[in-house]
């Protein structure tokens, strides 16, 4: 068989079933063998950047690996953001991309680029196959290199030459491949570390939990569950472990940070000991690490080694598979006593009750916090929540009540706006019998807007919130916060009409003006047939609060602005 069918013949038996793409000269052969594919279904992308997103939205909604496409030079180029913000929030992607002829790489070629190299900073690992023999075996590393450890994006270079050629050896696709270098080993974390570890625990008397997207990547939603109820201990969540723990718990606190919860942030200030899973410490989640739990003992439990000790130091390192490391600690914890923690439970009963965040903004026009009480109405176990980037993402990171892992997906690392539009494309295709909503703004969605064509010619049914406010909302609220309201190039003007637009892709607008409309626009546009777009003309003036101003403590949040 040429290489193009082996390429597909490869993808086959690993299992894929969808490619978010575009074609073009350089990836044209294996085009023409997907023709004919009746397993693989190929999703027409209208950019690169958005088959990237997709394949992100497809892979953290089902757990599997996305795949992407697109050919040599601008295509793959296209592809650069989607697999960086992948790489920032490690989520497991594979990107195929066409190239010249082996014989013509460094030649400056029409449509050549150096795909590898310019990824290199950006992919767990990337290959460029100059053997159509070594087909098979490649594609297989790339999806265990992909999906494994600290999973993360892998590229595929495929010269258009090696997509010709024909292999002179029988295909065979290999069960495993060894790489140097490359050991996957489940680890459950040292035994003195995790005895160390329940010991500290057991003797805390106000510990808190942060969850990561580490407990969503390793599907141990059910032992953090079980730990946080067995030893009473309050569970926070960064932007990426969102869902990870059901969020109307007694025992959680919501996100953590610079947009986070006001009693998830005292609640981390004043532990004495913080048990972090999953995550890697970042600025927005520690706020100045010098006053980060400045009275607490750390453990820090993480699969990838390079992030202990990165960012904050800690005093008990655990390295391991978040799953196994919990199931491990359980069972130590199953043989000990629980040391009560009366004071610390009042605490965080008096915090939320005083904290909690409030929802009952029934103004012209109309406040972002309605929106979001009306999302949270609608919201069940089979609702996925996509968000763009920006204010609109923090208001739904902060007000959103979310239940469940891989029902809450947002870009954290990178932060890429227009990433939650065609990230949903993708979730939806993941899991097609749920809900499908982006909390989107204007700003963001133009940049990928044009992918509303795939959702319609692919009957690719999904929900658009916009929150819309006629600005880049956060760096309008940054520049009122800190740079004098000097609101420098952030007005995007009354354009485009949202209802027109959607509709000029044979989709449904429907414009949303006042509070009282809100439930039934998002009711009409779940039940409707189409995608649709709800475009909610919110307060330009409201500012997502409380918030941490950059190089602030965590227990000291921005709570009010008073604008003239």
């Amino acid at each position: 068989m040429k290489g193009a069918e082996a390429i597909i013949r490869s993808l086959e038996e690993e299992g894929v079933k969808h490619i978010f793409g575009i074609q073009g000269g350089s990836i044209m052969e294996v085009y023409d063998v997907l023709h004919s594919t009746k397993s693989i279904r190929h999703i027409l992308m209208r950019h690169e950047q958005c088959a990237a997103h997709a394949a992100e939205g497809y892979a953290r909604a089902s757990g599997r690996v996305g795949v992407c496409m697109a050919t040599s030079g601008p295509g793959a180029t296209n592809l650069v953001t989607g697999i960086a913000d992948a790489h920032m929030d490690s989520v497991p992607i594979v990107a195929l991309t066409g190239q010249v002829p082996v014989h013509m790489i460094g030649n400056d070629a029409f449509q050549e680029a150096d795909i590898v190299g310019i990824t290199m900073p950006i992919t767990k690992h990337n290959f460029q196959i100059t053997d159509v023999e070594d087909i098979p075996s490649t594609i297989k590393a790339a999806f265990k290199v992909a999906s494994t450890r600290r999973p993360g994006p892998v590229l595929v270079d495929l010269p258009k030459d090696i997509q010709q050629k024909e292999l002179t050896k029988r295909f065979h696709y290999p069960e495993d491949v060894e790489l140097p270098g490359y050991k996957v080993v489940k680890s459950g974390g040292h035994p003195q570390q995790l005895k160390g570890m329940a010991n500290t625990l057991m003797n805390a008397e106000r510990p808190v939990i942060i969850a990561g997207g580490g407990i969503i990547i390793s599907n141990a939603s059910t032992e953090l569950l079980n730990l946080a109820e067995s030893i009473g201990m309050p569970v926070a969540t960064t932007l990426m472990g969102k869902g990870c723990f059901p969020e109307d718990h007694p025992l959680s606190l919501g996100m953590v940070g610079m947009h986070g919860r006001k009693t998830a942030n005292l609640m981390v200030t004043e532990s004495d000991i913080l048990l972090a899973i999953g995550m890697r410490f970042s600025d927005r989640v520690t706020a100045k690490v010098e006053h980060f739990a400045p009275n607490a003992k750390i453990i820090h439990v993480d699969i990838d080694p390079s992030e202990i000790g990165k960012n904050v130091e800690v005093d008990i390192p655990v390295v391991g598979d978040a799953k196994l490391v919990l199931q491990n600690l359980l069972k130590i914890i199953a043989k000990m006593k629980v040391k009560k923690k009366t004071e610390w439970h009042k605490k965080l009963k008096k915090f939320k009750n005083e904290y909690a965040p409030r929802y009952d903004h029934d103004n012209v026009p109309i406040k972002q916090q309605m929106v979001m009480k009306e999302l949270n109405n609608i919201i069940d176990d089979k609702t996925i929540i996509t968000t763009e980037v920006g204010q609109c993402q923090m208001w739904a990171a902060h007000y959103l009540n979310i239940k469940n892992p891989r029902t809450f997906i947002s870009s954290g690392g990178l932060g890429t706006m227009g990433f939650g539009f065609p990230a949903a494309i993708g979730a939806k295709v993941a899991k097609p019998d749920f809900k499908v909503i982006d909390v989107g703004s204007e700003g963001s969605l133009m940049m990928t807007g044009q992918d509303l064509a795939t959702c319609v010619v692919e009957d690719i049914r999904i929900v658009v919130v916009l929150l819309n406010n006629r600005y880049l909302g956060m760096v309008k609220q940054w520049q009122d916060l800190f740079y004098g309201k000097r609101r420098s190039h952030t007005y995007l003007g009354e354009v485009p009409d949202f209802v027109k637009y959607a509709e000029a892709f044979n989709a449904k607008g429907i414009r949303v003006e006042r509070p009282s409309e809100i439930r039934e626009a998002l009711t009409e546009a779940i039940k409707s047939d189409k995608t649709c777009f709800v475009d909610i003309h919110v307060d330009a003036e409201e500012h997502i609060l409380p918030m941490v101003r950059p190089g602030g403590r965590l227990d000291s949040m921005i709570e009010a602005v008073y604008l003239d």
